[in-house]
C-alpha cells in the first residue's frame, strides 16, 4: 500500500469502496503546522465518471486498485468515442473523449507505447509514454541563423496541442514532446 505522497497522476486507487483514477495532484505545505505536506487529489470514478476532490496527509496509506494495462494503438474516432485496438488480441477499447481529453492531445495514428488502463473489464483511461512524436501543423516561419537555445514561439501540432518551440523549427517538422511537462524535447529522428 503506497503512501499518499507516492501516488502519481493516472494511478487507480480504491476510495470509499469505489475505484478512482487520480487525474491531478497538488502538493501543499501548510504554514506553522507539523506533519508535513498535504496532497490534494482530483479523482474520477471509473464507473460513473463522478469527480471527487480529496486531501490526504503525506503518510496516509491508500490502496491501489486492481487494474490491467494493455498495449494499444489508436484506431479511429466514432462520434465522441476514441477507439483503441489491443496490439495483442485486437480487442477494441472505446473511451469517451471527455474522460481522456488531456491524453488525446498527444495521440495520433502512429503514436507508439500507449497503454489502455482496464478496471474490472472496462477501459477507463490511456497511459501515455514519456514522450511522443508529432508533426507541427502551424508555426511562425523559421528564422535563419536562430540558435537552438534562443527565443521560442508557439507551434500548433497535428493533434491541436500547442507547445513552445525554438525559432529555428518550421511547419511540417516532426518533433518530440515530453508528455508530462508538455515541453519540446527536440526534432524527431527520421
Amino acid at each position: 500500500m503506497p503512501k499518499a505522497s507516492e501516488i502519481k497522476k493516472h494511478a487507480a486507487v480504491e476510495y470509499n469502496n469505489r475505484v478512482m483514477i487520480v487525474r491531478d495532484i497538488e502538493r501543499s505545505v501548510p504554514q506553522g503546522r507539523s506533519g508535513g505536506s498535504l496532497y490534494r487529489m482530483r479523482m474520477y470514478d471509473v464507473v460513473n465518471g463522478g469527480k471527487v476532490d480529496e486531501t490526504f496527509k503525506a503518510d496516509e496509506m491508500l490502496t491501489l486498485a486492481d487494474l490491467i494495462r494493455r498495449p494499444v494503438v489508436f484506431s479511429y474516432i466514432d462520434g465522441d468515442e476514441y477507439v483503441f485496438m489491443d496490439e495483442e488480441d485486437y480487442t477494441p477499447y472505446n473511451l469517451n473523449k471527455s474522460s481522456i481529453e488531456e491524453q488525446v492531445l498527444f495521440v495520433s495514428e502512429d503514436t507508439k507505447g500507449l497503454l489502455a488502463v482496464i478496471v474490472e473489464g472496462s477501459p477507463v483511461s490511456i497511459d501515455l509514454p514519456s514522450s511522443v512524436e508529432l508533426v507541427i501543423e502551424d508555426t511562425a516561419p523559421s528564422i535563419k541563423g536562430a540558435s537552438a537555445s534562443a527565443r521560442t514561439k508557439p507551434a500548433t501540432l497535428s493533434t491541436g496541442l500547442i507547445v513552445q518551440v525554438p525559432e529555428h523549427i518550421s511547419t511540417g517538422d516532426r518533433i518530440k514532446i515530453n508528455t508530462d511537462e508538455k515541453k519540446f524535447m527536440g526534432r524527431a529522428e527520421s
